[in-house]
């Protein structure tokens, strides 16, 4: 009997005892091939012994040193690595252990930040339904979706919601890409004027929408747009790459893709890929300066931040995806992965729209192709293809709610950069198979 409070309790789950590249074995010899990284974090694979010995090297040098004491060598190598690779204007890194500490690192650096030069009334967050941001309070008011917000909402602090940039579901029958990008930025700069245009100190989203949504990404020149109205109104622009970004969609930050700098942008997953709890929030000069100009401290902090060996792994696992061959393979292997779905699921009556960029592939489910009618929530049409897909021995990320957090099933896919084509195509027949199982079940 566990003495774990797993994530459901009902389910007995297999014991995981050894991972090899791309594949996980458990304790009864199953192998299973890690065809969403875990939650997009295995970017490498597993047991990548180059990692492993860069944590072992420091480990035997330190592997602790509180950082209201010390700082290292190693964690001094990893910022200077994440901004030597950063778009110019993110100047400085802030170390973390995951994704929602990152996010809630942001938030709190944001509000310093207009405290720090004289705009204290500046504390409406803006982020967008639908999205994801985290577990930990603040990180959860900020992200849009319904379900996990429902039960904590009395505790949660406001925040304020506009709508995701969602083509498939969203733009309207013959408005082009660029109507629909203005449209969803009139309605951004209506929701900031609204809430006091001298009131609102962020806007927050993920670049390419990973949990909620099902690699969802942008349209047109949606994100130009709003760099311009945050700009516009003193706002603060703060995008999430905790899921997309590390090269996940094919260029070490995702937001490259668009042309833009925010003001923060928060990493994790990808950058320690699995060997250590790791996270990161890069921050412009001008975040910096009002910091160093003003009261010298940023009034935040956690006890494993900046943990040496934690720092050791990411640093290691952001040399390895800067090597000439990573990104290529991530691309070839992400146009191979759509190819291979849009053949095997794009004439499914089953499968709605087939979305994505490099190895980060969403497929949205839906009981009736034509009206995009998604299935009835009570079916839990996504718990099943998880099912179908471990007996098969597929890992990939279902998740429900795709639609308004209580409506809608997708799969998200977000193999290792390491995976090859062969690979590719057995995760695309597994997960036909199992989409196929759980519909028709």
């Amino acid at each position: 009997m566990t003495k774990i409070l797993h994530r459901s309790i009902s389910t007995t789950l297999p014991r995981a005892v050894a991972g090899e590249g791309i594949c996980i074995t458990d304790s009864e010899g199953r192998t299973y091939i890690d065809g969403s990284g875990g939650a997009a974090v295995s970017c490498l694979g597993h047991n990548h012994p180059e990692v492993l010995e860069a944590m072992k090297v420091q480990m035997g040098r330190i592997s602790y040193a509180h950082t209201s004491f010390f700082t290292t060598d190693v964690a001094e190598q990893l910022a200077d690595q994440l901004i030597e690779l950063a778009p110019d204007g993110l100047d400085y890194v802030y170390l973390v252990s995951g994704g929602s500490e990152a996010v809630e690192a942001a938030l709190k650096m944001a509000r310093q930040y207009y405290v720090e030069i004289g705009q204290s009334q500046r504390r409406h967050i803006i982020a967008r339904r639908q999205s994801y941001h985290g577990n930990t309070i603040g990180a959860l008011a900020t992200g849009g979706n319904a379900w996990r917000r429902a039960q904590f909402k009395p505790i949660l602090p406001e925040t304020h919601h506009v709508s995701p940039c969602y083509a498939y579901r969203d733009m309207q029958s013959g408005e082009t890409p660029e109507a629909y990008a203005e449209r969803l930025a009139v309605e951004l700069e209506d929701k900031i004027i609204e809430l006091g245009a001298d009131e609102v100190m962020a806007f927050v989203a993920e670049p390419v929408v990973g949990a909620t949504l099902g690699a969802v990404g942008p349209v047109a020149d949606y994100f130009k747009r709003v760099r311009q109205i945050c700009d516009k109104y003193g706002i603060l622009l703060i995008l999430d790459e905790v899921m997309c970004g590390m090269g996940r969609t094919g260029t070490i930050f995702a937001l490259e893709q668009e042309g833009v700098v925010p003001d923060l942008v928060t990493i994790a997953k990808g950058l320690g890929g699995g060997f250590q709890p790791i996270g990161a929030v890069l921050l412009s000069e001008t975040v910096y300066r009002a910091f160093a100009d003003g009261s010298g401290l940023f009034q935040h902090g956690h006890t494993y931040i900046g943990h040496p060996i934690a720092a050791a792994a990411a640093s290691k696992v952001v040399e390895i995806l800067t090597r000439p061959e990573v990104m290529p393979n991530v691309l070839k292997m992400g146009d191979r992965l759509q190819a291979g779905l849009d053949s095997a699921l794009g004439q499914s009556p089953y499968v709605g729209d087939i979305r994505g960029r490099g190895l980060f592939r969403g497929v949205e489910i839906v009981a009736d192709k034509d009206t995009k009618q998604p299935f009835d929530p009570a079916r839990k049409i996504h718990s099943m293809i998880r099912k179908e897909a471990m007996q098969r021995g597929l890992m990939c990320y279902p998740m429900g709610g795709t639609v308004d957090g209580v409506h809608g099933d997708h799969v998200l896919l977000a193999p290792p950069y390491i995976i090859q084509p062969e690979q590719v195509d057995l995760i695309v027949e597994r997960l036909a198979a199992a989409i196929d199982a759980a519909v028709k079940s």
